[in-house]
């Protein structure tokens, strides 16, 4: 059979659109990345004004593996207290290594312990802050083993600092205040001391450091975890496995900035000062079998003459990625860019906006996935012209299908006038095959952007909606196999297909459909079901079977996101059978209509 000419432009234009798309990737965007990681390790080795190099920094100690209780039992530690935190300062090493996120839960059970943050060295998966001094011919400056005297305070907690301090035995005196605000912030002040008859050049650094990553972590494609920061004006970002895999790449020279470790939800960054030139980079260590993967800078050198001081403030973000918040600790550090740790994507001109809004929406409705459904309506309702431009260009293709079928029955030997005729039919009903095309590929950003803004959102994390959907962030938790929950029975324990049709913690079976998954899976078949029919057979069981393919695929992804497309569809359904009855087309709902009341539809 001839294939249909628009079959053959359509796959043409989406073959070329994807060479388009790779040759770009390819031959522009990758030199260019090239070059600038070339150029900025080129600036952070020029010239003896540059910062010290992050390089000098102590290599981290041998990793050992010991339960988390016998890590933060090797150090004397005093309590950190805070409405939001929960955890200790370690005072070997003076070091923030030991944190609870007491308003969030690791899962929706009342019960559930709070999630965990930081993770003393010495523990499997160890995350830590290590703040301090290095400095070349300098004998005793303070090690991860150095044990600092508590010289003010006892319990960390906001408007309580704590007061530390330590001597190398030859002069020099370290002093270290720490502070807590009601949040995530920590503020560390570091002096220097010198009653040695000499002068002493030290260089500050900072660093946050994972010791061995998760394999849960860095396998989400949308959201980025892994290494981030705004260095020298840009934002910079490494995933886990690259960093794993290639190192963290060059050392970027910076006057400020932050820099940090971030996972999908939880953030742990250091804010040098922002007059400071700095030297940042994302370094990968190999110690024995653990890769320690940290985020470290190095300020510029300081000389203390005899007799004098000097000071660095370093301040260490360790919580959640709470936007407002975020904008808050800006502001208040005078920090470009905070709020950019959470991933916004390529389109971040769209989702940061859609976010600002979905954020007051769910203020006033105290519901997130009440805020879900009204952003839903809204974006919608600004797409709603264009819309109507692609649906009205739709049914009128669906009008004159039949006489469509009938050109090329009529002409199948002979393309040209079928072709011929065809656009003579499309002129004297004044029908566009193209028309609905533009309205659809405008309207493709603003849901993407949507679509990650419901990805990213620690909002969503932990969100009820209703009945039996408690966590928006989660998979729905109903499995058909077990008629939602009306069978009390766990097909995840069945033997052998247990693993495909049973859903548990982290794990969705590819056979187990919820409610949400099916209503979606409805959704989308009806709205399949009102656009008219690809004109070839092979197509058009393909396009059958899409509701099917996508049900399935949808099933393991949040509910919130599919309860956005599941609402979006319906949306989109009233939309199109408003404008069928309109134009007098037949439409699934009609013959729905009809044949629940055995009457005939006036449209007929």
């Amino acid at each position: 059979m001839q294939r249909d000419d628009n079959t053959r432009n359509t796959i043409i234009f989406i073959v070329a659109a994807m060479l388009l798309f790779v040759g770009y990737q390819y031959f522009v965007l990758s030199p260019a990345q090239k070059r600038a990681e070339a150029q900025a390790a080129r600036q952070s080795s020029a010239g003896a004004a540059a910062p010290a190099s992050a390089g000098g920094v102590r290599p981290p100690a041998t990793p050992q593996t010991v339960t988390r209780q016998q890590a933060a039992g090797a150090s004397p530690r005093l309590p950190i207290d805070t409405p939001a935190l929960k955890g200790t300062l370690s005072l070997r090493g003076a070091r923030i290594d030991d944190l609870f996120l007491t308003e969030y839960r690791q899962t929706v059970d009342r019960n559930s312990p709070p999630v965990e943050l930081l993770r003393p060295e010495g523990a499997r998966h160890a995350w830590f802050a290590d703040i301090g001094w290095t400095g070349a011919n300098v004998p005793g400056l303070p090690t991860p083993d150095t044990v600092w005297n508590v010289v003010q305070g006892g319990a960390l907690a906001p408007g309580r600092p704590v007061v530390l301090q330590t001597t190398n035995g030859a002069g020099l005196t370290f002093t270290r205040r720490v502070e807590v605000d009601e949040h995530f912030l920590f503020t560390v002040t570091d002096t220097v001391a010198n009653a040695g008859p000499t002068p002493v050049t030290l260089v500050p650094y900072a660093s946050v450091q994972r010791q061995g990553v998760p394999a849960d972590l860095g396998a989400n494609q949308i959201v980025h975890e892994g290494a981030v920061g705004w260095l020298d004006g840009k934002l910079r970002q490494v995933k886990y496995k690259k960093w794993q895999k290639d190192g963290g790449g060059p050392a970027y020279s910076s006057t400020g900035g932050w820099l940090g470790i971030t996972d999908k939800y939880w953030l742990t960054a250091l804010v040098p000062g922002q007059g400071e030139r700095i030297s940042g980079q994302f370094r990968r260590t190999d110690v024995g079998a653990t890769q320690v993967l940290d985020a470290t800078f190095t300020g510029e050198p300081k000389t203390v003459a005899p007799g004098q001081q000097v000071t660095e403030t370093t301040h260490f973000i360790a919580g959640a990625k709470r936007v407002p918040l975020l904008r808050q600790y800006s502001a208040k550090l005078n920090v470009e860019r905070l709020d950019w740790s959470v991933d916004w994507g390529n389109f971040w001109f769209l989702t940061r906006p859609i976010f600002s809004f979905l954020a007051f929406i769910s203020q006033h409705v105290l519901n997130f996935g009440v805020a879900i459904l009204l952003l839903t309506v809204v974006v919608r309702a600004i797409f709603f012209p264009l819309a109507n431009k692609q649906y009205e260009s739709l049914t009128k293709m669906k009008k004159v299908q039949p006489q469509m079928e009938e050109l090329r029955k009529k002409y199948k030997d002979d393309p040209a006038k079928q072709q011929q005729e065809l656009l003579a039919l499309y002129q004297r009903e004044k029908v566009n095959p193209l028309a609905g095309c533009l309205p659809l590929l405008l309207q493709i950003p603003v849901f993407y952007a949507l679509y990650k803004v419901l990805t990213v959102t620690i909002e969503m994390r932990h969100a009820p909606f209703v009945g039996w959907l408690r966590d928006l962030s989660a998979p729905d938790p109903t499995n058909i196999w077990t008629l939602f929950g009306l069978i009390p029975w766990d097909p995840a324990a069945v033997p052998l297909i247990g693993s495909i049709i049973g859903n548990t913690a982290g794990h969705h079976g590819f056979l187990a459909l919820g409610i949400l998954p099916l209503l979606y899976g409805v959704t989308m078949w009806l709205t399949t079901a009102m656009s008219p029919p690809a004109p070839d057979p092979v197509q058009q069981k393909i396009f059958q079977l899409m509701p099917i393919m996508f049900t399935f695929i949808m099933a393991p992804f949040a509910a919130g996101l599919l309860l956005y497309w599941t609402w979006s569809n319906v949306l989109t359904i009233l939309q199109q059978w408003v404008i069928m009855r309109r134009f007098k087309v037949d439409n699934p709902i009609d013959k729905l209509i009809r044949k629940v009341t055995g009457k005939p539809d006036p449209v007929t």
